[in-house]
């Protein structure tokens, strides 16, 4: 049997209410082939609700973080195409990412200002006010990428359609090769 081709991942890094979800579902109609949307929100979803310690909380995470890199990796490599929404707030998640991922990444900076993270959290009434300002200052340091969408000045189909753009331009060198590149 002939090995499937390696399938394309679309990562799309940014805080809290920074708007990935929305992107994610205004692009996959967009997209010439078949992605599936794998947002990590949908596995911490999936574990028990029961109150845990900080120091047992971030433990699971970080489990959770691992498993959801070999997953999207997995994915990947049986050739399917796939589209993350991810918060990568430790520097370790991304390097992770980038040794665990095939050569077919496509980067998104998902970036909203401060206020506006504040606003849209207080709105949306679902998330623990100061998530995405605990996140702020940690998602998108140490990274480069191929994308990058400000949600406060775009829909979420302008920021779908500029990140289409990208997938369908060739490109001489893509965000994680310069990352693998900085981390061997």
């Amino acid at each position: 049997m002939e090995r499937p081709r390696t399938g394309q991942i679309i990562l799309l890094n940014g805080t809290s209410s920074a708007g990935k979800t929305s992107i994610a579902r205004e692009l996959l109609p967009l997209l010439d082939r078949p992605y599936y949307f794998m947002p990590v929100d949908a596995l911490n979803s999936m574990r028990h609700q029961r109150p845990m310690s900080p120091d047992e909380l971030e433990e699971t995470l970080q489990r959770l973080a691992a498993g959801y890199h070999r997953a999207a990796a997995g994915m990947a490599e049986g050739g399917n195409d796939v589209v993350l929404d991810h918060v990568l707030r430790r520097p370790s998640w991304l390097r992770e990412c980038v040794e665990l991922f095939p050569a077919d990444v496509v980067f998104v900076k998902v970036y909203c200002p401060l206020p506006e993270l504040q606003r849209r959290e207080a709105a949306r009434g679902d998330r623990a006010i100061g998530k995405a300002e605990s996140h702020y200052p940690l998602v998108h340091r140490n990274a480069v990428y191929d994308v990058e969408v400000d949600t406060s000045e775009l829909s979420p189909r302008d920021c779908a359609e500029r990140i289409k753009s990208f997938v369908d331009a060739p490109s001489d060198e893509r965000a994680f090769a310069r990352l693998r590149r900085a981390y061997a």
